[in-house]
């Protein structure tokens, strides 16, 4: 029948499309949304929208030569509280509401505090109850073999995050505390269930499919370099590393280099060193200014953004869910916002330039 007039003519909706393309509804969605040439429906009946075959059959050919490749960047360290998660939201919401850029953020890390700054403790706690965090996706390969899986992507997707009603263009993969359990019990994997010994490829496998949807994908590790860190990497291009610029904060990056590296080698898949991003910045303190020049004048350490985050009252409180109409308004107007929006400016570069 594909290939027939009778096919051609035939009108499809949003599950069909979905269906045509391999991908989940909410990637339609998305597509509808976000891409200027998916064509228009020809009606709007009550159950939706219904397109002609034939058109749809077109735009996905068209998607499929013309589709970018989503930039997919993890964020690590091995020490907690060096601004990592406040990083990456600012990276999240900037590069949406200043730059235009499609972002998912998919947070590995079992504290969960980058998705509550996202979508607020009372939503994430809706969503772990039903299930609907990357914990799932890690339970489904320990469940015995013949039980179906229970992780459901379209239902753990949560779009168009952020408090910030400029940030239109931020989805999130939610995290949960969960992954504290399930991390040291995925060593024991079943290669069965998954035709892979691996049991690091478990997030790839996941979001392979809606990965290219977006210019950016952010993924925040764990301070750790265990099984569910290495998820994160096997489907990061490249890294960034967020530090206090203090001797504590930063005496891990060889470790996470040399680790890093193994892992790419192993398995052919080059990881580049985006850069390291100082975070809580105190200008007046002679241990930051000595530590960002040691880290600078290390030719074997990834290069130093240019841009410090300070710290500030302002960026601290950015990590408290409230509603804001404006970047501005949640980062602070004492040069806050504009550190953040130059660290952001100068992210793109680098990444870009080492793509």
């Amino acid at each position: 029948m594909e290939g027939t007039p009778e096919a051609e003519d035939q009108l499809v909706g949003l599950f069909e499309v979905a269906e045509m393309a391999g991908v989940g509804r909410s990637a339609v969605a998305n597509w509808r949304t976000r891409d200027k040439r998916f064509p228009v429906p020809v009606a709007d009946l009550r159950s939706g929208p219904v397109f002609r075959a034939s058109q749809i059959r077109r735009y996905l050919k068209q998607r499929k030569k013309h589709v970018a490749k989503a930039h997919v960047i993890a964020t690590i360290n091995l020490k907690g509280g060096v601004g990592k998660t406040t990083t990456t939201a600012g990276l999240a919401e900037f590069l949406s509401g200043e730059f235009n850029k499609r972002v998912l953020v998919i947070d590995l890390d079992p504290q969960t505090n980058l998705t509550t700054v996202l979508i607020g403790e009372k939503k994430w706690e809706e969503l772990n109850d039903d299930g609907y965090t990357l914990a799932t996706l890690f339970k489904d390969a320990l469940r015995p073999e013949g039980e179906p899986p229970e992780f459901d992507l379209e239902k753990t997707l949560q779009c168009n995050v952020s408090p910030v009603n400029e940030v239109t263009k931020v989805d999130l993969l939610p995290s949960s505390l969960d992954l504290i359990d399930v991390q040291d019990r995925l060593a024991s994997m079943s290669s069965g269930r998954f035709y892979s010994n691996n049991p690091t490829d478990l997030l790839r496998k996941a979001v392979w499919k809606i990965i290219n949807d977006y210019d950016y994908v952010l993924v925040d590790c764990p301070p750790n370099l265990g099984i569910v860190t290495l998820n994160g990497l096997r489907i990061s291009d490249g890294y960034i590393i967020p530090t206090i610029p203090d001797v504590l904060s930063t005496y891990g990056i060889p470790q996470i280099q040399r680790h890093v590296k193994a892992f790419a080698d192993d398995n052919a898949q080059p990881i580049t060193e985006i850069g390291i991003v100082v975070t809580k910045y105190r200008a007046a303190s002679t241990v930051h200014r000595n530590t960002v020049l040691r880290l600078e004048a290390d030719e074997e350490l990834p290069e130093v953004l240019q841009t410090y985050i300070p710290e500030r009252d302002a960026i601290a409180g950015s990590a408290e869910f409230v509603d804001r109409s404006t970047l501005r308004q949640k980062y602070g107007y004492q040069g806050e916002y504009k550190a953040f929006r130059s660290m952001t400016e100068e992210f793109i570069e680098l990444v870009e330039e080492k793509a």
